[in-house]
Parts: structure tokens; sequence; C-alpha cells
């Protein structure tokens, strides 16, 4: 018994569109598209720290007067010069002892401008500044003003940085080295929650000083 052969039609292929695209799986897309996107857990934690400790600042600057802030608790302590166009700079410490004396909300102020400041040149600038380029407004207004733009100038820095780049020494440049930038964000931090601690105990001591 002889078979016959069937033939069917050959099915015709698109050169052009070879080989067909696959299907595209959704939960492995995702998963790809998850791992580009670079993680901000560890930003976002001291951001939201900082953000705590900028409020703190933040309420003991507000209300503050000019003469407060040249205003010394004590015979002995860190104060400010005035320059000839009017500015104010802060005095170098010699030591870090307590008979020191206890600063002005000037030289506090001062400071905070100064090593915001220089963190920001170090990390996110040309590394230019030095420290006797670092001088402070010499009114009140002028120092909220001041501060304001160093925390608003700060957190546009923080908004371009991933936890990765937390995890590198890249940035790291003052006033360490050789550690993570997560380090050195932290301390900003610890940095700021020291100094408007130092603010706010001055002035209880200014309102409650006695008046000759």
């Amino acid at each position: 018994m002889k078979l016959e052969r069937t033939s069917q039609p050959a099915e015709k292929i698109d050169f052009a569109n070879f080989p067909p695209e696959r299907p595209r799986c959704l939960t492995c897309c995702q998963a790809t598209e998850a791992r580009t996107i670079m993680p901000r857990e560890i930003v976002g934690f001291l951001v939201r720290q900082h953000d705590l400790a900028w409020s703190l600042a933040s309420c003991h600057l507000e209300g503050l007067g000019t003469d407060e802030c040249l205003w010394r608790p004590s015979a002995r302590g860190l104060h400010v010069t005035q320059l000839d166009d009017g500015k104010w700079r802060g005095e170098w410490p010699k030591h870090e002892g307590y008979d020191l004396g206890p600063p002005s909300i000037a030289w506090l102020a001062w400071h905070i401008g100064y090593w915001w400041s220089t963190v920001i040149d170090r990390s996110f600038g040309n590394a230019s500044s030095d420290q006797s380029d670092v001088v402070c407004p010499n009114t009140a207004d002028g120092i909220r003003s001041w501060l304001a733009s160093l925390h608003d100038k700060w957190k546009e820095c923080l908004a371009g940085v991933n936890d990765n780049d937390l995890r590198s020494s890249e940035r790291t440049r003052w006033p360490f080295e050789d550690r993570p930038f997560g380090d050195v964000v932290a301390w900003v931090n610890v940095e700021l929650t020291k100094n408007a601690s130092e603010l706010g105990y001055a002035k209880f001591l200014y309102a409650t000083r006695t008046v000759a």
C-alpha cells in the first residue's frame, strides 16, 4: 500500500523581525528595574535625623537678638572680633579644655557656619575654603539667613547622594579621611545638635542674667 505524502504550506518567517520578541515577564522586569534604582533608605534615615537637629537649632535661633549674640556668659570664653567690613570672625581655640570658658552666641553661630560651609566645600566643592575665609554676619537676622542658606545647600547636596555613596569614602575629605561618607553626614547631625543645645543653654543664661 502506497502512502501519499501530504504537504502543508511552509510558515513564512519575517526576517525583518527575527527572532520574535519574547513575552515580557513582569516580575523579572520589575526586579531588574529595582536593581537599577539606587537605594536611598539610609540617606532617608540621616536626612530625617538632620531635619530634627535643624528644627532644634531653628527653635533657638528664632527671636534671637543681636544683643544676645554679643553678650558674654563669662569674663573668659570664645568670642568674635569685628572686621573692617563689620562682619564677625570667631576666635580660634588653642585647646578644648573646660577652663576655656563658655562661648558667646555670636561665636557659636560663627562656629556652625564655619564647619558647615567647610564640609560642603570639601565634600561637594573644590576644597578651596580656609578657616580664615569664614566670616559671620554681624546681626541676628543675618545669622539666621546665613545658617538657613547653609542648611538648604546641605539638603540640596544630599538630594544627589544614595546609599552606595554613603558607603564610599570618595567624598570624605573633612573632618575625616578614609572613612565612609555616611560618617560625615552623621557627624553633621551630631555637631548641629550639640551646637543647637549650646545655643539654647546660652539663651537661658542670657534670660536670667543679672542686669546692673
